[in-house]
């Protein structure tokens, strides 16, 4: 089993930047992502970025050239620097760990909150 601890929500206004950590229990073993997605009021859950183990990234579309997702390993950690932050952002920013085997395992972090006023 793997919790998922994130910090570094807040509010901030338009323009702003947010950093999101997010630290995960023990070490992720094997092929894995860890990433962060997103969900405002009324609104599904959404991706915001991923990064695979492989080493590649991926982000949505709204969040390109805005976003950085980073991960260190050695702190079975992973980041999200968020600049030029639009009300738009403003959700709740979930901390996501699938892990690839047999089956996927999928782990979530308890939500931060994210607000960016105009």
């Amino acid at each position: 089993q793997v919790q998922l601890v994130e910090s570094g929500g807040g509010s901030v206004q338009a323009g702003g930047s947010l950093r999101l950590s997010c630290a995960a229990s023990r070490r992720i073993s094997g092929p894995n992502e860890m990433g962060w997605y997103r969900q405002a009021p009324g609104k599904q859950r959404e991706l915001v970025a991923v990064d695979n183990s492989g080493g590649s990234t991926n982000y949505a579309d709204s969040v390109k050239g805005r976003f950085t997702i980073s991960r260190d390993n050695a702190k079975n950690a992973v980041y999200l620097q968020m600049n030029s932050l639009k009300p738009e952002d403003t959700a709740v920013y979930y901390c996501n760990v699938e892990v690839f085997s047999l089956w996927t395992t999928t782990y979530w972090g308890q939500g931060t909150q994210v607000t960016v006023s105009s």
